[in-house]
C-alpha cells in the first residue's frame, strides 16, 4: 500500500474537545492513506504491526508531544532494526515543543496534513524536506533484568523540570495551554523572589548520581535537576540543550546545581541558547548515562509525559527519527 499512514489520539485534550478531528483528517488524507485512532497502548501497537504490513512512507502523528513520544515508542518497538518511516508531526496537542524545535509550521491537524499530501503527491519530482534528529532510550538498564520497557524521547528531566510539569498540569485543571505554562513559569519566578510556597512544590530538589559512559560520575548530591535533550527547546523557546547537535550521535546532559534563585537569573542566557555561567551545571555529551536516585526512585519527564522509575535508570542514545518539516 505504502502512503501516509496516520495515528489519532482521541484522548488528547483538543481531540476530546473535538470528536469530529479524525473525520475530517480522514477526508484531507482522501486515498493517499489511512487514519487509525489509537485508543490504548495495545490498540498501538496493532496499528504499528499493520503500518509495518503495509510498508507505509510516511507516518502522521496527530497530537502533541506526549502523543508523540507514546507513539515513537510504540512504533520503534514494532519496527525494531527495520527502517522507520518518515515521521509528521502534525501539532494537535497542548504542547508541541518537538514540533517547534524542528520549524514544523504552525497550523491545525487537518491543515498540515493537507500540505503533507500535498507534497507527497509531488514526492517523484520533490523529496519530502525532512531533518533528523535521535531520539532517547530512557529506562533500566539494558544489561538489567526488569521487565519495564523503555521509553523514548527526545526530551528528559528530573528535580524542576518534573516540579515545573506537576504544577503546570495541576494550574491546567486537565486542560493546559501555552499560556498556563506561561503563568506557571511566572508564578514560579515570582514564588523564587519571596521564596514562597510555589517555588518550594516546583523545586523540589532530585537528590542522586549520575555515572557517565567515560567511566567519570556526578557523585550523590543535591540538584536542581539533571536533564537531557537531543532537540535544543525545552518549552517557552527556552534553549538549554545548546550542544545537541555539536557531536553526532550523542545528547546533550545537564546536571544543574544552582540554587532556585540563581537559576531564575541564568533564564536570560537559556532562552537565548547561551551556555550557564560557571559553577551552576555540569554538563556532558553523551551516548549513554546512568541516574540513581538515592532513595532509589527516579520522577522524571519524557517529552511532557510523567514517569517514576524504580531503580537505576538508562538514558542512552537512541535510532535517528526523519521528522518531516512541513513549512
Amino acid at each position: 500500500m505504502s502512503g501516509i499512514g496516520v495515528v489519532v489520539n482521541p484522548r488528547s485534550g483538543r481531540n476530546l474537545r473535538d470528536p469530529g478531528a479524525a473525520s475530517r483528517l480522514a477526508r484531507t488524507l482522501g486515498d493517499h492513506g489511512v487514519v487509525r485512532q489509537a485508543r490504548s497502548i495495545d490498540e498501538l501497537y496493532r496499528i504499528a504491526e499493520d503500518f509495518r504490513t503495509v510498508d507505509i512512507d510516511v507516518l502522521a502523528i496527530s497530537g502533541g508531544d506526549g502523543t508523540n513520544h507514546v507513539t515513537l515508542t510504540g512504533f520503534l518497538d514494532v519496527y525494531g532494526r527495520a527502517s522507520m518511516p518518515q515521521v509528521a508531526l502534525l501539532r494537535g496537542g497542548t504542547m508541541n515543543t518537538v514540533a517547534n524545535s524542528v520549524g514544523v509550521r504552525q497550523g491545525k491537524p487537518d491543515g498540515l496534513l493537507g500540505r503533507l499530501v500535498r507534497q507527497y503527491a509531488l514526492r517523484g519530482a520533490l523529496e519530502l524536506e525532512n531533518v533528523e534528529r535521535h531520539v532517547m532510550r530512557i529506562g533500566p538498564p539494558a544489561s538489567s533484568h526488569e521487565n519495564e520497557k523503555a521509553r523514548y524521547g527526545f526530551l528528559f528531566g528530573t528535580g524542576v523540570v518534573h516540579g515545573f510539569l506537576s504544577e503546570y498540569y495541576r494550574l491546567g485543571h486537565g486542560d493546559p495551554s501555552p499560556l498556563v505554562a506561561a503563568k506557571t513559569l511566572a508564578r514560579g519566578i515570582a514564588s523564587t523572589l519571596v521564596r514562597g510556597e510555589t517555588i518550594r512544590r516546583m523545586a523540589q530538589p532530585f537528590r542522586g548520581a549520575v555515572a557517565l559512559e567515560d567511566g567519570t560520575s556526578w557523585g550523590e548530591r543535591d540538584f536542581l535537576a539533571i536533564a537531557a535533550g537531543t532537540i535544543p527547546h525545552i518549552g517557552l523557546q527556552f534553549k538549554p540543550f545548546h550542544r545537541y547537535a555539536e557531536q553526532a550521535g550523542r545528547f546533550h546532559l545537564l546536571g544543574i546545581h544552582a540554587s532556585p534563585l540563581s537559576f531564575v537569573r541564568e533564564l536570560p542566557r537559556i532562552h537565548r541558547g547561551a551556555p550557564m555561567r560557571a559553577g551552576k551545571a555540569l554538563e556532558a555529551l553523551c551516548t549513554r548515562a546512568i541516574v540513581r536516585g538515592a532513595g532509589g526512585r527516579v520522577a522524571y519527564m519524557i517529552d511532557g509525559d510523567l514517569h517514576e522509575n524504580v531503580g537505576e535508570l538508562e538514558i542512552a542514545i537512541g535510532p535517528r527519527v526523519k521528522l518531516v518539516v512541513l513549512r
